[in-house]
């Protein structure tokens, strides 16, 4: 969405799939879960009187577009990708296949997983926490507008403190916002960190990967 009220900014893709790249070239292993707030949120048409489940599945056509741009851009760059859905799009994508996703990534390829779970009433966070746990990954690196975890909104709260390191628990038990509590539920029990950067800033997802910048863990 970059600096617009909704939709894609091209130059803001074209940095996030910059930022991908220099991981890849790091020799990274990298699938991605993209989201669609920047088009459509279901929890916003469900409080707006939409049925939930129709709201959900609208959201989720929205992630598609933005995995589908998030595709074009990387390829623009020399990387190659698969885009594979939890719904079925068979014209536009691979449907997601544990195995074959797998073996997309083995072979160096960029799997952008679209569609969230397929499941109306579970967030994108979800579908990370999920898809990480199935790729075996070694982390999930989530991208935000902040530079971490911090105590309370440091957008509205100037006293907000940050955090370097937080356990699950410390997660769950303050209410912090870092992820829903069924994706931090997810990561607890099969055991991977999460790492919350700002992705507002060129290279830091290649920064965090090398320990280096400003950033959180969460893990046990």
């Amino acid at each position: 969405m970059g600096p617009n009220e909704f939709g894609l900014h091209q130059d803001t893709v074209n940095r996030v799939a910059a930022d991908i790249k220099q991981a890849v070239e790091m020799g990274v292993e990298v699938c991605v879960v993209v989201g669609a707030g920047n088009i459509f949120r279901g929890v916003s048409g469900a409080a707006e009187g939409m049925d939930r489940t129709t709201a959900d599945y609208m959201g989720m056509l929205g992630i598609v577009i933005n995995a589908l741009a998030l595709q074009n851009a990387l390829e623009n760059t020399g990387v190659m990708t698969r885009v594979m859905s939890a719904i079925p799009m068979s014209a536009i994508c691979e449907p997601y296949i544990r195995r074959k996703a797998m073996r997309h990534m083995e072979k160096g390829r960029v799997v952008i997983f679209a569609a969230g779970t397929g499941n109306p009433y579970f967030t994108t966070d979800t579908a990370a926490a999920l898809r990480a746990s199935e790729m075996n990954c070694d982390a999930m690196m989530k991208g935000t507008k902040v530079d971490g975890v911090y105590s309370a909104d440091p957008a509205k709260d100037k006293d907000a403190k940050r955090y370097d390191t937080l356990s699950y628990m410390d997660v769950l038990t303050k209410d912090l916002k870092v992820m829903d509590a069924t994706a931090i539920s997810l990561a607890r029990e099969n055991d991977i960190p999460i790492v919350v950067f700002s992705v507002k800033e060129e290279g830091n997802f290649a920064k965090a990967l090398s320990g280096e910048g400003t950033y959180t863990v969460v893990s046990n």
